[in-house]
């Protein structure tokens, strides 16, 4: 009997590791790795050990007789993996690679950032001897993307953080939270404390359409939106205007399918999730019925990911959409969906979606392909947007690119959110690259920048992946300090831990430690077994800070603090 890999897997590549026999694949070592939507498990070559299913940290690994009927289908999406990229007779079981031996001196690094890219990097030098690492991040909460960004409605994936958390319970790690890098401590400063410094800032801003209307009230960026109803501190007092009955997503990435479910899920399900307070009360107002999703490539090119497509088919009360005069390939299309068979899964659901008859009364999520958005339509707010179809055709580099036809399409709509990508930003005192929209660098390494500047995650590579790819780029960068550390190319700081805390109580004395989050956390948590959810979440900076301060420290005090 063989293990499967399910939905909620991310990437992190735990599992990996600890195979006695190597059946799991695309490794971080293998090309494939970079652009997977999830990893697979060999059934031919696993031998049962359940190693995997242990090391998961999002409980993503059950043998195949345990999988729900939701579950199922990855028993043939981690085998169908393999038709592509069969596994040679001579594939060996992968040997680590041991840590060059250190010497003497603590290497101190500064890890700019607190989500998964930042964590991976900080578990990656933790696990050496003589480090140190101090991390900051300008919220009061760690995690990034994984609080903020992750959908409510999927707890396993945020399971990922307890890992986290188990390896900064040290000595060498320091967390000062509520700490803003170019505010309350500048870049040189960071290096006179720390040999070296590695940001992981991610992309924090998104990408615009350059189309009339878009600046329009209604128009927003599908980011924003995710962080409102994650409880960001810097969206939690955002509007959205959900009184229409269509919401338009231009996009159809991960991204606009979580947006999609969170407008049309049942909100009693999404009561018993960590969704911010606020969003809970507007989305039990809302009366949108219909979300449509815009694609500017065909089905084949969708960038949405196999595994969050299948899960829209379990909602319940809402019908999922799909034109099947729409699902026509071109010879291009066609042969890519031949040849590959993660391609070939993503169209055999489309066409499942195409087939299904519509039940009264529920709500939709509608994807429609070929299409761009030409104008956001409105005079003081959004009424509609208009578009044009696509048709593919291949570019001077052989890929297929969409272009506009002369056939238009208008929707009425009063909420339009474009989820196209996310952005990095200039990070102070660093070189950055304004047409990629990431600090250049080589193997993490900072280039123009001097010895000891590095970065990892979405900042050093853009916004691809999910979650657990950052750890094998986080490896990367780590791999390149230690080597530069070992040679003696970094410069040995002027100061020390003792005189960063003394700076840092000048500049910031609220930040927020490790202690700090653990009394925010529990905080949270407690308020959540009350309400029968996993935490209520905190959602406004002077709470989350004062909470940190430990005051009031009594559970009935932490209970109306959340609550007010």
């Amino acid at each position: 009997m063989a293990y499967v890999i399910t939905q909620t897997c991310c990437n992190d590549a735990s599992c990996v590791a600890v195979c006695p026999v190597n059946c799991i694949h695309p490794t971080p070592e293998e090309r494939e790795f970079a652009q997977t939507e999830m990893l697979h498990i060999d059934p031919q070559t696993c031998i049962d050990c359940g190693a995997c299913a242990d090391a998961c940290p999002v409980e993503a690994i059950f043998p195949e007789d345990r999988l729900t009927e939701t579950q199922a289908r990855f028993k043939d999406i981690n085998a169908d993996y393999y038709t592509a990229h069969p596994m040679p007779e001579n594939w060996n079981p992968l040997t680590p690679t041991p840590a060059p031996p250190r010497g003497q001196e603590t290497l101190r690094v500064a890890v700019v950032g607190a989500g998964p890219a930042a964590c991976y990097a900080a578990q990656e030098l933790l696990e050496r001897s003589n480090v140190e690492v101090e991390m900051f991040d300008r919220l009061p909460t760690p995690w990034g993307l994984v609080r903020s960004g992750v959908a409510p409605d999927h707890p396993g994936t945020k399971a990922v953080t307890e890992s986290f958390e188990w390896s900064f319970r040290r000595d060498a790690f320091a967390l000062h939270l509520d700490v803003e890098v170019g505010r309350d401590l500048d870049h040189d400063e960071l290096l006179a404390h720390h040999h070296a410094v590695v940001y992981a800032t991610g992309a924090s801003a998104d990408r615009s359409l350059g189309i009339p209307g878009e600046d329009l009230p209604g128009s927003h960026a599908a980011t924003e939106f995710v962080a409102w109803y994650n409880g960001h501190p810097d969206y939690a007092d955002r509007a959205f205007d959900l009184s229409g009955d269509r919401a338009v997503l231009v996009g159809n990435g991960n991204v606009a399918l979580d947006v999609a479910r969170i407008l049309t899920m049942d909100v009693d399900e999404l009561a018993r999730t960590d969704i911010a307070d606020h969003a809970l009360e507007a989305l039990r107002r809302s009366n949108i019925r219909e979300v449509v999703l815009l694609g500017r490539r065909g089905p084949a090119q969708a960038a949405y990911s196999n595994p969050e497509f299948l899960a829209l088919g379990d909602l319940n009360g809402v019908d999922v959409v799909v034109d099947e005069s729409e699902l026509d390939l071109d010879p291009a299309s066609a042969q890519l969906a031949a040849a590959d068979p993660a391609v070939a899964m993503r169209m055999r659901l489309a066409r499942e979606y195409a087939r299904r008859e519509p039940r009264p009364g529920n709500k939709r999520i509608v994807f429609r392909y070929l299409v761009s958005p030409t104008e956001i339509e409105g005079t003081d707010r959004v009424a509609g947007l208009r578009a044009v179809r696509n048709e593919l055709i291949a570019g001077d580099d052989g890929a297929l690119v969409a272009r506009p036809t002369e056939q238009a399409l208008h929707l009425d709509a009063q909420l339009v959110l474009r989820s196209i990508g996310y952005r990095g930003v200039p990070l102070p005192g660093v070189p950055f690259d304004e047409r990629r929209a990431i600090v250049p660098n080589e193997n993490g390494r900072v280039t123009g920048a001097g010895p000891g500047v590095y970065v990892t995650g979405w900042i050093k590579r853009g916004p691809s992946g999910v979650i657990g790819t950052n750890k094998a780029c986080a490896k990367e960068t780590v791999a390149a300090l230690l080597a530069d550390f070992d040679a003696g190319r970094l410069t040995r700081p002027a100061y020390g831990r003792r005189e960063l805390d003394r700076l840092l109580g000048q500049r910031r004395p609220s930040r927020v430690g490790l202690s700090g989050w653990h009394e925010i956390d529990e905080a949270e948590r407690a308020a959540g077994r009350a309400a029968g959810r996993p935490r209520v979440k905190l959602t406004d900076r002077a709470r989350l800070t004062t909470t940190a301060a430990g005051r009031p420290r009594s559970g009935r005090g932490l209970l109306r603090l959340v609550r007010r």
